[in-house]
């Protein structure tokens, strides 16, 4: 079989009598894509009217976009949201588009009109500004609501974003456009801070980050969603409108249909890669991958990494987490507070606490080793290496998606 690593493939092969399997995306239906999925789930809402049919004229109504760290291909979601504004009455002059960026930095001019594409030119498009919110209230966890006044003035809010896994708040879409999306870091900090929790993981829509999003949703009120799902090479595949809470429950279904593989056992081995560049040029982007893995492995297992790292780790804060903290010490440190960039730091310190890491990278081995990993040029060496630690008859399984793909111990 081939497995991407860096900007070309790998050959690896398993005995037959080892191997438990190998996680691609499940087939399934899906006869319409790009604006034409989008249209047709604004003809066919979920747990709501025709957008057109639920908007005033006269509302002041903003659409809220993912930024330029999201794949979400907004510039092919929205027109068609627009277009059924203005059916309803609704001018461009009363639509506007808030980026949030949550915790990231502002966008230049260039990327948003990358994001809005024909939009640019038509819509006021501003990015999110955690020093100019309103205070709602608190969540029943203590986080405080305070959104982006643009978007707590708004008449009429509409969340827009893409569904797939995300690694604490079980799966991104839905009311996360609002926290994060819209919020601050001091408020971003208290949900994240839950990420500790064994709820919070891929995968689980209880997630206690989840639930405090949505909560805090509720009391900013969103009065419709656009969600697609994007497939491996981030093409809407499928889309979801409506409600904010039904319709993203429909688009995780199908996300699930998609991604999600059921195992009833785990793994002596596994061997995962974020699919090669540009998902594994540095490791605060390949980190996705790792930590769908440890859901396939046994406790005391080993997992083979490969993650080319070429632009090294790709966050200082994530360094210096890295390779001064034991990972005892950066799980404690991101429950006292929650740091962006650090908390990746502390996703993998959970993994650590699991399974042995061997990665296979271009990284300097030395530098390697002072993240506590057992570093590899090789797979077929890391392969061996685990062969020999585990014994010749040891299980395997071969995630060659995985930042996709989500396996689901069931045993």
């Amino acid at each position: 079989m081939q497995i991407g690593y860096d900007t070309g493939v790998l050959e690896f092969d398993v005995p037959e009598k080892r191997l438990l399997g190998v996680f691609e995306p499940n087939p399934v239906t899906a006869p319409r894509r790009g604006a034409e999925a989008v249209e047709y789930a604004l003809d066919h809402p979920i747990g709501e009217v025709k957008l057109e049919d639920k908007v005033v004229k006269g509302q002041k109504v903003c659409i809220i976009a993912s930024d330029i760290t999201r794949p979400m291909p907004s510039a092919v979601a929205l027109p068609p949201v627009v277009e059924r504004l203005n059916r309803a009455g609704v001018p461009d002059d009363d639509i506007f588009i808030v980026f949030g960026l949550g915790s990231h930095r502002k966008h230049t001019e260039e990327e948003k009109r990358h994001l809005a594409g024909a939009l640019y030119d038509r819509l006021e498009c501003v990015d999110s500004d955690p020093d100019d919110t309103r205070r709602l209230g608190f969540t029943s966890a203590g986080t405080p609501v305070d959104i982006f006044t643009r978007v707590a003035d708004a008449d009429f809010v509409i969340a827009t974003g893409n569904i797939e896994y995300h690694y604490f708040a079980g799966y991104s879409g839905g009311a996360k456009a609002i926290m994060p999306g819209v919020s601050t870091p001091a408020a971003i900090q208290v949900n994240h801070k839950m990420m500790t929790s064994p709820l919070s993981y891929a995968g689980n829509i209880g997630s206690p980050v989840r639930r405090d999003i949505e909560e805090a949703a509720d009391m900013l009120g969103v009065d419709y969603i656009m969600n697609a799902v994007l497939d491996e090479h981030k093409q809407i595949i499928y889309a979801v409108a409506g409600d904010v809470t039904l319709a993203h429950r429909e688009g995780v279904k199908f996300l699930d249909k998609l991604y999600r593989i059921p195992v009833t056992e785990q793994a002596d081995i596994v061997v995962v890669s974020a699919g090669g560049y540009p998902k594994d040029q540095n490791m605060y982007q390949a980190q996705k991958a790792l930590d769908n893995s440890k859901h396939a492995v046994k406790t005391g297992g080993t997992i083979i990494w490969l993650a080319g790292c070429k632009e090294g780790l790709g966050s200082a804060l994530f360094e210096k987490w890295m390779t001064s903290y034991s990972p005892d010490e950066m799980i404690e440190n991101i429950r006292k507070e929650f740091k962006l960039g650090a908390h990746k730091a502390a996703a993998v310190a959970m993994v650590m606490k699991k399974a042995d890491i061997y990665l296979v990278s271009e990284l300097d081995d030395g530098f390697v080793r002072s993240m506590g990993f057992v570093p590899f040029k090789s797979l077929d060496d890391a392969m061996a290496a685990a062969s020999a630690k585990h014994g010749e008859d040891s299980t395997v399984y071969v995630m060659p998606y995985g930042g996709s793909t989500l396996p689901i111990y069931e045993g």
